[in-house]
């Protein structure tokens, strides 16, 4: 593990990038996902010093982002759950991936360090069911022979908020889980039989450290970056993996970016003896009708620098970059966010 340089107590105190310092006329204004919130944080910081430019994205959370681009009150939203064809056309909104990484399981078991505890899908539903309780629940100890489990209580920790992470989440087990697609379902927010509920990734992991014979899921950087005991899957395949970069990449290998509107694949549960289970895309909303060319114009210009500088910091982190050929589908993409005289903001600066 690496020493954090976005510490849990930094993230909780600020939902912005510019939490330590006001923000300034000028930087780029964005809002969504808490699970890209770590590389942003990243880019943003190094950014900022080549530039001078800086970026105001407030972690609120997949759907807050969506609100938020919608209601034009920011250049762009960020969303963990990709917005179909018909939702991005009636909201005349352009959408591109950024970076894919995994949501994890971490659990805060005395004795139990990161890696050593493995869980299946169909075990992580019965758990955030109600239906396992206890973690010496046979099913549970059946995964992890020779493993010391303790006669307690599972506390469980999941998101309040409207998050694209629940969305992947609920996806991944509806997809394992017959009762749960039955019963509960797949969306950024749904009706949780048990447990305590918690705002953006970093309030779920701040639940899960401060609560004994917890379990929660949040990002991977969050739980490398926090020490946080993350447990192992059991993938489609039936093999037991890591939640490694490569493993996230071996879920993204198959992916057609091409094949959805807005490029909105959904990489859960994907075959391969080497797929992480529960690995996502993070995704940029945009007005194709920008009212602000300029601004929309300076927001590009930070995604076209990331995507070429920006993955060294990525994979440090454990996300993907996206793909180079993808990168270059992306940016045709970008020619349609035009400003108020109908010419395109990105062609008229490239």
């Amino acid at each position: 593990m690496f020493k954090s340089r976005l510490s849990l107590t930094a993230v909780i105190a600020g939902a912005s990038l510019v939490s330590a310092v006001a923000a300034q006329a000028g930087d780029i204004s964005g809002a969504g996902a808490t699970f890209p919130y770590p590389i942003y944080s990243d880019w943003a910081k190094t950014y900022k010093e080549k530039t001078g430019t800086g970026l105001n994205y407030q972690a609120i959370g997949s759907g807050g982002g969506i609100k938020q681009i919608e209601a034009r009150t920011v250049t762009f939203g960020a969303s963990d759950k990709p917005l179909g064809g018909d939702e991005l056309k009636a909201n005349t909104l352009v959408q591109f991936p950024t970076v894919m990484g995994g949501i994890v399981p971490v659990v805060n078991v005395d004795g139990i360090k990161p890696g050593e505890l493995v869980l299946d899908g169909a075990t992580l539903a019965k758990i955030y069911e109600g239906k396992i309780t206890k973690w010496n629940d046979p099913a549970i100890a059946k995964l992890n022979e020779g493993v010391k489990l303790p006669d307690a209580a599972i506390a469980v920790v999941h998101r309040s908020d409207g998050s694209g992470t629940t969305f992947n989440f609920t996806y991944y087990l509806a997809a394992v889980d017959q009762g749960w697609k039955d019963d509960i379902g797949v969306s950024t927010a749904v009706e949780w039989p048990v447990g305590l509920g918690a705002k953006g990734n970093q309030g779920v992991a701040a639940n899960v450290d401060q609560t004994k014979n917890s379990i929660g899921y949040v990002e991977y950087a969050y739980a490398l970056q926090n020490h946080m005991t993350y447990t192992d899957m059991i993938n489609k395949d039936g093999k037991r993996v890591a939640p490694k970069a490569d493993a996230f990449a071996a879920a993204a290998a198959n992916a057609d970016w091409s094949s959805q509107p807005g490029f909105g694949v959904i990489l859960a549960n994907q075959p391969g003896e080497a797929t992480w289970p529960m690995t996502a895309a993070t995704f940029i909303l945009m007005h194709s009708d920008a009212k602000d060319g300029a601004a929309s114009a300076d927001a590009l210009k930070f995604f076209d620098w990331a995507y070429a500088n920006g993955g060294a910091a990525a994979a440090k982190l454990d996300y993907i970059p996206m793909p180079a050929s993808v990168v270059s589908q992306i940016k045709a993409e970008w020619t349609q966010i035009k400003g108020k005289d109908g010419a395109s903001v990105w062609a008229m600066n490239n």
